[in-house]
């Protein structure tokens, strides 16, 4: 059974920056591709990044391209979401979530088989 704990998120003003991570336990890590997704209130979880076994591969939306990066150290079973200039809009609940291998542009939630509990990320205007 695969645990995975977010820790990383808090408040920060515009233009900030945040590094979340994920470690993760009681499974093969090094061979799940993982991924951050992030749900506000009201709105659709969606996916934030993700990253293929390897680390070589990696996919970001449109909402995310160019200000976030994922990364992973299998050594460590830890995953990081690099976050910067934040804007308001990217508040929500974090979270980190794994699968066992398939395409990294799968961007649906149900896709994913392992999820943490989340952790709240707040941006100020």
């Amino acid at each position: 059974q695969v645990q995975l704990v977010e820790s990383g998120g808090g408040l920060v003003q515009a233009g900030g920056s945040l590094r979340l991570s994920c470690a993760a336990s009681g499974g093969t890590f090094n061979n799940y591709v993982m991924g951050w997704f992030r749900q506000a209130p009201g709105k659709e979880r969606e996916l934030v990044a993700a990253i293929s076994w390897t680390g070589y591969s990696r996919y970001y939306p449109d909402s995310s391209k160019g200000r976030f990066t994922i990364s992973r150290d299998n050594t460590k079973n830890t995953v990081y979401l690099q976050m910067n200039s934040l804007k308001p809009e990217d508040t929500a609940v974090y979270y980190c979530a794994g699968k066992s291998g398939g395409s990294i542009y799968a961007n649906k939630s149900r896709l994913y088989d392992y999820w943490g509990q989340g952790t709240q990320v707040t941006v100020s205007s």
